[in-house]
C-alpha cells in the first residue's frame, strides 16, 4: 500500500510540529528530508511555494500547511485527544505576532527595520499569558498535552535557544517546566533523528511509530 510522502526539514519548527502530530496519530509516512538550499523538483512540483512541511497523500492530495497536516493526521486517529485542545486564537497569536518578534530577535539585522523595537522583549511579553495558563494546569489546554502545546512548542524552543542562560533567568517557572518536559519526552526524541537530504531515486525512508 502506498504511504503518504512528507517533505520535511529537521529543524524547521513547522515541520517539527507536523512530524509530532503524525507520530502521535500513528501515521507512517515516507520521509523526504529537504535541503532548503537545493529544494528537490518533486517538492516544487507538489507545492510551488517550496516551503516545508508538505504532505502528499496516496491519492495525490497535497497538504502544504503544517496545521492542516496536524489536523489531518489527528482526524485519522487521536489516541491522546489532542484535538480537544485546539485553541485557534492562541495558535494564531503564536504563528503571527510571536513569530514576527521571534524572527527579528533571532536574526537581528536581517530585516529592513529601524532597530528601535526590542523584539526579544516583545516576544517575552507574549509568553506571560502562557505562564498564567500553566500556573493553573500542566498544559496549555488542561491536564494533558494537546495540539496547542505541540503547535507552540517548536517556536518557544527556538526563542529559548537564542540565549538559553537569559531565558532560564526569566520569571517563567511554569513555562520553563512545560518546555523542559516536552523536550524531554519520548515523542520529541522520536521525531528528531537526522536524515540525509533526499534525492530522486533514493530508497524510501519510513517514518512512524
Amino acid at each position: 500500500m502506498s504511504l503518504p510522502v512528507l517533505y520535511s526539514f529537521r529543524r524547521c519548527p513547522y515541520a517539527m510540529r507536523a512530524r509530532m502530530a503524525l507520530w502521535a496519530a500513528g501515521v507512517t509516512v515516507e520521509l523526504r528530508e529537504v535541503k532548503l538550499a537545493a529544494k528537490p523538483p518533486a517538492l516544487l512540483a507538489a507545492s510551488p511555494k517550496g516551503t516545508v512541511p508538505v504532505l502528499v497523500l496516496p491519492d495525490g492530495t497535497v497538504i502544504d500547511e503544517s496545521l492542516d497536516i496536524m489536523r489531518w493526521a489527528l482526524a485519522q486517529d487521536d489516541p491522546e485527544g489532542w484535538l480537544a485542545g485546539d485553541d485557534t486564537d492562541l495558535i494564531a497569536a503564536n504563528d503571527g505576532v510571536f513569530k514576527h518578534h521571534l524572527d527579528r530577535a533571532k536574526y537581528p539585522g536581517r530585516y529592513d527595520e529601524d532597530g528601535v523595537t526590542d523584539h526579544r522583549a516583545e516576544a517575552l511579553a507574549l509568553l506571560s499569558p502562557l505562564e498564567a495558563r500553566l500556573a493553573e494546569a500542566p498544559f496549555l489546554c488542561g491536564e494533558t498535552r494537546s495540539l496547542t502545546d505541540i503547535a507552540l512548542l517548536p517556536f518557544i524552543r527556538q526563542f529559548a535557544a537564542i540565549d538559553p542562560a537569559w531565558f532560564a533567568a526569566q520569571s517563567l517557572p511554569h513555562l520553563l517546566g512545560w518546555l523542559d518536559g516536552l523536550l524531554a519526552s519520548d515523542l520529541f526524541a522520536a521525531v528528531m533523528p537526522k536524515f540525509a537530504p533526499w534525492a530522486e531515486g533514493d530508497a524510501p525512508v519510513l517514518f512512524g511509530p
